[in-house]
């Protein structure tokens, strides 16, 4: 078996490389798909969280990378953690005779249901290296969370 093709690789008529012109369609179909960048033309970004909880805390970590603590508005409604945040950054470069500019924005907003109203000043939240951590302390007779659930087959 020859490991020759039967023809070199010809630019079709639009002037492009079929495989190369199908690869990019593939690319531009798989970012469509999962939204797009983090922070990019507008897009929504979804940080990732993770959420612990005791009989006494809960706590929620958030990934927010290149956001700033002023970035970020943290509020609780009720039993309710509201997480908002939005980034807009805009780098340029001028170098002897041209421009270059980048624009990357984006904005977000998770609802959390706590089970539980929080009191005033039992929420402590810090923010290090692009990691937000919130520590909210429940009140006396709130319950764990977790509960057994059973799967009935019929």
């Amino acid at each position: 078996m020859s490991n020759k093709l039967p023809h070199p690789p010809t630019r079709d008529e639009s002037g492009g490389w079929p495989l190369i012109q199908s690869l990019q369609t593939e690319l531009n179909r798989m970012f469509d798909r999962f939204g797009g960048a983090a922070f990019g033309s507008g897009t929504k970004f979804v940080p990732v969280l993770d959420f612990a909880e005791t009989d006494k805390m809960v706590e929620i970590t958030v990934e927010v990378p290149g956001m700033a603590p002023e970035d970020l508005d943290v509020s609780i409604s009720d039993d309710t953690l509201i997480l908002k945040g939005q980034k807009s950054d805009v780098h340029e470069d001028r170098s002897k005779d041209w421009l270059h500019v980048e624009r990357s924005f984006g904005s977000f907003r998770r609802q959390i249901p706590l089970g539980f109203a929080p009191k005033d000043g039992k929420v402590d939240a810090r923010f290090k290296d692009g990691v937000l951590t919130l520590h909210i302390e429940k009140p006396a007779g709130a319950t764990a969370g977790t509960r057994k659930i059973d799967i009935s087959t019929a």
